[in-house]
């Protein structure tokens, strides 16, 4: 909201002396937020004064356009006193009209520099301006003629254009819609700056009771719109131009001025909050019917769209049918033009939620719906017509008709119980029961207090407050008054000594130890679609497919909270391949949403502490979010180049960055061959500690890579970081140390290729007893050597007693007997 310094003290005073910074600041603080200080005038520099037109000699050029050759009165301001004589290609003005002039060495908006130059046939010094020229508006067809009034030749134009004006914009908040005007800014001056007073209303005035003169009116749904005004001007004079003051200030607001009629509606919405729609009468068929929507209606807008309308749109009609969206867009049936001479104004109060609803459906945008849908004062809609009519009939020559329609009655505002003190217990503020009252009282609320002395206010909300339903409301708008700068900030005191937490630590560690093996951490946003998980591959049974939808998202394609971080990362290392990086390895660590059946979450109270019942039951309705951890790898996983050749990233590493990531918490991982989107068959394992499974690692499947943009080979990897720091905590033993030697015993079996060696370890692993201290598989063959089908799978075992030296014998009798439990269980083969 933009709004003219000068146009919000003209309702409001404040102290003298009173700078712009001071009144912007003050009130920032209580909720109406400074975006921008900005002055019409601030790249206009020179010498811009007043002229007066002595002479004006049209000369007609070869290329069929005529200029006129003007003598121009500019008083001293040229240093000599002379007339000035300039080229001017405009013709609304004539010998004795005072216009805005600037001189040479004057700089208009862009840089424009002005100087005495040579033009078809005589020197111009100078320039006689337009609105566009001076950036006050888009109208370039005719210069600005100025008022008899306005002026000496010679004087600083600056003033009378509003050019040395400061606008201030305001950041408006959806539920504060009264300051979507000059009258509601003007209040929260007269509130939030100190020594402020005399606040006057521009929607207070007398205004004509209503009659059965006046253009009839029915509305069938009163629920949708309660309140409907109509008056009339008759003998508008459609060349009437709009008054300067108008157009300056609703131009200085971001509007763009268009014709009087027009221009006049926009203001006094600016000026009230009221929108306000005016109807070319002579257009209008019979009585307007206010009512919703039939199925199969459509409706041509001002915009010139045509609209098939919905049975919930409230419209209005007139016997030729639909007129006009309700408090969102005028048809065209009845548009005012330039040939309007009778004008029917409108203003009428509409349900706020039927009008985000329609705009929303119709993806219509407009000052009118920005208002109505937020909620606007239904009481003033007598007096926003009326100071249309009046506007009308002084700058438009027309004569108000005496007929007045006031349909409906303005709903009543419902009484709120509030307790005195719940500000004080809120804040943490010393704010009295009296301070309170005061506050309420000074917004324009109603407040009885209770006359048992029971502490408990009967608050009535002003009209143009709807956001006010709550006492928590009240309570805000009492602490903000006060000042939330003056609410004390207490910090709990933290004990002393403890510094992380376990499972903080344990997280630290695994984040250091992937950055050790080379992968970076990434951050990517926890919301997906439905087209992310088809991406992946994922069946319509799988799990993973059920989501917890949001209902404000921040995009229509990904609203949802994801189960899983694959896709975010796989997103990730895509943009990175895009970017030209052919190695990536990055990780992830982030919660995942796994929705529960519990219900909605009960809304708890913040002026006590909740009960344990209570917590436990909000905690019952959140969804579990465990910490996963996903990363992602491809390319080279070690470069080539003179000293050999390079190896590509496969899925054995990200099997083996898990393992790392289960070492640094002391944990070894299990693998075993399993299948599971996004994972290529066969080249997929599923990870498990204690039997307990945490995740899956593995290659991507090629029909995933080509879906995310990766290249193929690509692997990743996720498992539960949550279930992994929860064995580490209470399954890891105390380490124990030997400080006897180790026997050391290579073994190198031949299986067949569709033998996971993960089943080949775990039966060595059985097989070689309580003395084997550790199994490494070091090598895999395939080959002629080994025969068509097969593989060597070649492990480093250890081993060791913790209390003495092992005999002779005792490390290869434990070695022999884990072969031949591997040999057992897998068919496998000593090779010598």
């Amino acid at each position: 909201m933009k709004a003219p310094k000068s146009w919000i003290l003209e309702y409001v005073d404040v102290p003298e002396g009173t700078t712009t910074d001071e009144l912007t600041a003050r009130l920032t603080l209580t909720g109406l937020k400074l975006e921008a200080i900005a002055s019409p005038g601030k790249d206009i520099t020179g010498p811009l004064v007043v002229g007066r037109v002595l002479t004006m000699d049209p000369e007609p050029q070869k290329n069929g356009k005529t200029i006129n050759w003007c003598t121009v009165d500019v008083g001293d301001a040229n240093g000599t006193g002379e007339p000035q004589g300039i080229v001017c290609g405009a013709h609304n003005f004539k010998p004795g009209d005072l216009v805005v002039t600037v001189l040479p060495g004057g700089v208009l908006p862009g840089g424009f520099e002005i100087s005495a130059r040579k033009t078809y046939g005589h020197v111009s010094a100078g320039m006689i301006c337009s609105a566009r020229e001076l950036g006050l508006g888009e109208d370039h067809d005719g210069i600005i003629v100025l008022p008899d009034d306005a002026g000496a030749p010679g004087e600083d134009a600056r003033p009378l254009l509003g050019l040395d004006e400061e606008v201030i914009e305001f950041e408006i908040n959806p539920d504060r819609a009264y300051a979507l005007s000059l009258r509601g800014i003007a209040r929260e001056v007269l509130v939030s700056v100190e020594g402020a007073g005399s606040f006057r209303d521009p929607a207070l005035r007398d205004t004509p009771a209503a009659n059965d003169q006046g253009h009839p009116v029915v509305v069938e749904d009163a629920e949708g719109c309660p309140v409907f005004v109509a008056r009339q001007v008759t003998g508008v004079d459609p060349s009437a131009p709009s008054p300067d003051f108008i157009t300056q200030r609703i131009t200085a607001a971001g509007m763009r001025p268009i014709s009087l009629a027009v221009d006049i509606t926009n203001y006094v919405m600016l000026e009230t909050g009221r929108p306000i729609h005016g109807y070319d009468a002579d257009k209008l068929r019979g009585a307007i019917v206010v009512r919703r929507a039939r199925a199969g209606e459509r409706l041509t807008t001002l915009d010139g769209t045509d609209r098939a309308l919905d049975p919930a749109d409230l419209v209005v009609t007139d016997d030729s049918g639909i007129i006009g969206l309700g408090g969102v867009m005028g048809g065209e049936t009845t548009e005012m033009s330039d040939t309007t001479t009778s004008v029917l104004v409108e203003a009428a109060h509409w349900d706020a939620v039927s009008m985000f609803r329609t705009g929303k459906r119709h993806k219509i945008s407009s000052e009118a719906g920005k208002r109505n849908e937020r909620g606007v004062d239904p009481t003033i809609c007598e007096a926003a017509a009326d100071r249309v009519v009046e506007l009308l009939v002084e700058h438009g020559g027309g004569t108000a008709a005496p007929g007045v329609t006031v349909v409906g009655t303005p709903p009543a505002m419902p009484v709120v119980q509030v307790a005195g003190d719940l500000a004080e217990r809120v804040s943490g503020m010393p704010i009295t029961e009296e301070r309170s009252i005061e506050c309420l009282r000074a917004i324009g609320c109603e407040v009885v207090p209770d006359e048992a002395g029971s502490g408990t206010l009967s608050v009535t909300p002003p009209p143009w407050r709807p956001d006010l339903t709550d006492e928590q409301d009240f309570s805000e708008e009492v602490i903000r008054l006060v000042g939330y700068d003056k609410v004390p900030s207490v910090l709990p005191t933290p004990p002393s000594g403890r510094g992380l937490t376990r499972p903080q630590q344990l997280r630290r560690r695994i984040g250091r130890t992937l950055a050790g093996e080379g992968y970076v951490e990434v951050v990517s946003f926890p919301f997906v679609g439905t087209t992310d998980l088809d991406a992946l591959g994922l069946p319509e049974d799988d799990p993973r497919r059920r989501m917890l939808r949001l209902s404000n998202p921040l995009s229509s394609e990904a609203g949802y909270m994801t189960t899983t971080l694959l896709p975010g990362v796989l997103r990730t290392a895509a943009k990175n391949v895009g970017h030209g990086n052919a190695d990536v390895a990055i990780f992830e660590t982030a919660t995942v949403t796994l929705p529960s059946d519990a219900g909605p979450a009960a809304i708890l109270p913040v002026d006590r502490r909740p009960t344990d019942a209570e917590f436990a039951a909000l905690d019952a309705a959140l969804p579990a979010q465990p910490l996963h951890l996903a990363l992602v790898a491809l390319g080279d996983e070690t470069a080539g180049g003179w000293w050999g050749e390079g190896r590509q990233v496969s899925w054995a590493d990200a099997v083996e960055a898990v393992r790392s990531v289960a070492a640094a918490l002391g944990l070894e991982v299990t693998a075993a061959a399993a299948e599971l989107a996004p994972w290529h068959p066969g080249r997929c394992a599923e990870l498990s500690v204690e039997g307990r499974l945490v995740g899956h690692a593995g290659e991507v499947h090629p029909k995933v890579c080509e879906a995310f943009g990766l290249p193929k080979r690509t692997v990743a990897a996720e498992v539960n970081l949550d279930l992994l720091i929860e064995l580490a905590i209470h399954l890891r033993p105390a380490p124990t140390f030997s400080s006897y030697p180790v026997a050391k015993e290579d073994v190198a079996l031949v299986v067949d290729a569709s033998v996971p060696a993960a089943d080949v370890e775990a039966a060595l692993r059985e097989g070689a007893g309580e003395l084997l201290e550790s199994i490494r598989l070091f090598d895999v063959y395939t080959g002629a050597q080994v025969g068509e089908g097969k593989k060597s799978l070649a492990y480093a075992l250890r081993f060791r007693a913790p209390d003495r030296t092992l005999k002779e014998g005792e490390a290869g009798a434990a070695r022999d007997a884990a072969v031949a439990l591997a040999a057992e269980r897998t068919g496998a083969v000593q090779r010598t």
